[in-house]
């Protein structure tokens, strides 16, 4: 389509002199080729913009380079391209509203208006749906399960039990909520399993990521505030209560009763210990251990987790190390010392 086009479908500003350049498609900046529009938005790319044959570039307002590519200045060029990337996307595929005939429904679920419930799933004794929810092939909605309206459940995702998941919640293949909590007592020689009778409360806006496990309580309630993103392979443990709109990456592991803050980032490989307390908008870096509270607003990585200035520090120290002992070996001979 022509550049004046996408951009009233969208949302951006074009020179006047650029609206008939015609745009065919989207792509990385290193990738982009004749036709395709990208973006612009980390100044360590600027060699790959440099060289970019793309039609257009999304830029920032303050770039001042004059460039091949029609420049488009913008105050997010993520976000602008993230619109452009979703206007030349196929139609997302929706189910159909229905049951497939191979699903198993309990005659006592209640099932909202304009569900889709598709092969192989299975919706036990009480579960209640809410209207728009999608429920994939071969899920597990559990006994008197609650879940919300516009959900949506890929594939092999499994809700245990009377869990509750709020609205327009995402599932993604192989999630699993409700399991059980890992809770042992050794007597006589032998580990004893304890039981775990709680549940899990899941808010609205909330994404779990592929093969993510978040165990139920021993008691009471573990929970997952609204808006909160989880990425694939996360483990989080019975009670631990997650604040609104927190970001946790892939392989993080949280241990039992932690209790993570609202606006939290855990980046990557991330581990918790128990009962711990993470303020709200602390940042862990990836592959931290921490065993200790992190106040609100801090910045920590490194295991054990130091302040981000500290291990920063820290790491230079230890990277002169090398130097140093040769400056100390070089004085010994001087000093004639062995």
């Amino acid at each position: 389509m022509r550049l004046q086009e996408l951009a009233t479908l969208v949302g951006f500003e074009v020179p006047a002199e650029a609206g008939d350049l015609e745009v065919s498609g989207v792509a990385s900046l290193q990738e982009a080729r004749e036709g395709d529009i990208t973006f612009f938005g980390n100044p360590r790319y600027l060699s790959q913009l440099r060289s970019c044959k793309a039609a257009a570039v999304f830029v920032p307002v303050e770039f001042q380079e004059d460039l091949a590519p029609q420049l488009l200045k913008v105050a997010n060029p993520s976000a602008a391209f993230a619109a452009v990337v979703a206007a030349f996307a196929p139609p997302e595929l929706t189910p159909a509203p229905g049951i497939h005939h191979s699903a198993v429904v309990a005659s006592s679920a209640i099932l909202g208006s304009g569900i889709s419930i598709g092969p192989l799933a299975v919706i036990e004794e009480h579960a209640s749906i809410g209207a728009g929810t999608v429920i994939g092939a071969g899920c597990l909605i559990g006994r008197e399960v609650r879940l919300g309206e516009g959900c949506l459940l890929h594939a092999g995702s499994i809700v245990r039990e009377r869990c509750i998941l709020g609205d327009r919640v995402i599932l993604q293949p192989g999630a699993v909520i409700g399991s059980c909590g890992f809770g042992y007592e050794l007597k006589d020689g032998r580990h004893h399993k304890i039981p775990q009778t709680g549940i899990v409360e899941v808010g609205s806006d909330v994404e779990i990521g592929a093969n993510a496990t978040v165990y139920r309580a021993r008691f009471g309630r573990t929970v997952i505030g609204e808006g909160s993103k989880i990425d694939n392979l996360v483990q989080i443990a019975h009670n631990v209560q997650v604040g609104p709109h927190t970001i946790i990456c892939s392989q993080v592991g949280i241990a039992g009763s932690t209790r993570v803050g609202s606006y939290v980032t855990l980046a990557g490989q991330v581990g918790l210990a128990g009962h711990l307390e993470i303020g709200d908008k602390a940042v862990i870096g990836a592959q931290s251990g921490l065993s200790k509270n992190v106040p609100a607003g801090s910045m920590v990585i490194g295991a054990p987790a130091k302040p981000m200035k500290d291990w920063k520090q820290n790491n230079f120290y230890i990277s002169q190390l090398g130097k140093l002992f040769e400056r100390v070996k070089e004085l010994e001979r001087k000093l004639g010392g062995e």
